[in-house]
């Protein structure tokens, strides 16, 4: 039992996501850890705008850097009081794991924590950050000041290539700068007009002739790839854990 106290894991889905509301992948992602995790998995819960385009539009402008006063955004404010209310133990490792857009928020909120733990001393273990078919550029000030938060030992492991599918095209699109990112939305969608990007266009959710990303989804396997790469490959909550997964997910085989 001591393990499963140690133990906590925050979940941002992407931009898709609402609070009762999920597409195939989030549903049965959510579901997984729910049995694994029980009362130490949550989903982060009334942060996203209505509209799914509102959620893109917010991600693409905020995957280049830290956001200066996350105190002040709603979003990451919201995110964050969250996250604080669910590790009141000082002793407790935090596990943040996110996908799609979702994975900008969480970036954004590491940022927050990372910063918040260094004048506050609230976190006493590091915390563990996992980005998962992430727009965010490796080359970004986003990315990079978390792996310099990483050095200094306030985040621990971040699984970030591990579970970009290689032959999706909007891995990285974040750019540098929101020139870039726009740049590159658009020819995601319009990839005819591109000369980066082949279709199908992100836009196509065909079930089989659709976009990758859009495709993936849709399937209870990418909810199964990302507990293997997370939990049982990594063993990002210990041995324990480990086995559990690996029990849950052999009975979804």
């Amino acid at each position: 039992m001591k393990e499963e106290q140690e133990y906590q894991i925050v979940f941002f889905g992407g931009g898709e996501t609402r609070d009762d509301l999920f597409n195939v992948f989030t549903g049965s992602f959510i579901r997984l850890l729910s049995l694994i995790f029980k009362n130490n998995f949550s989903l982060i819960k009334g942060i996203y705008y209505r509209f799914p385009v509102l959620n893109v539009i917010w991600a693409l402008n905020n995957a280049q850097k830290p956001i200066k006063n996350p105190e002040k955004n709603r979003i990451l404010s919201a995110a964050f009081k969250q996250i604080v209310d669910r590790t009141g133990n000082k002793e407790t490792i935090l596990i943040i794991i996110s996908s799609s857009s979702g994975s900008i928020v969480a970036a954004q909120d590491a940022c927050y924590l990372a910063r918040e733990s260094m004048l506050n001393k609230s976190l006493i273990r590091p915390f563990h950050l996992v980005m998962g078919t992430s727009i965010i550029s490796k080359k970004s000030d986003l990315f990079l000041k978390l792996l310099e938060y990483q050095k200094t030992g306030i985040i621990g492991t971040i699984i970030f290539d591990e579970l970009n599918d290689e032959e999706d095209s909007i891995n990285g699109i974040g750019g540098r700068s929101r020139i870039e990112a726009y740049r590159n939305a658009f020819g995601l969608m319009l990839p005819f007009l591109s000369t980066r990007f082949k279709g199908p266009s992100f836009l196509n959710t065909d079930h089989e002739k659709g976009h990758i990303h859009r495709r993936r989804s849709q399937t209870v396997k990418k909810a199964i790839d990302f507990i293997e790469v997370i939990f049982i490959r990594n063993e990002l909550a210990g041995e324990n854990y480990r086995e559990k997964a690996a029990l849950i997910l052999n009975c979804e085989k």
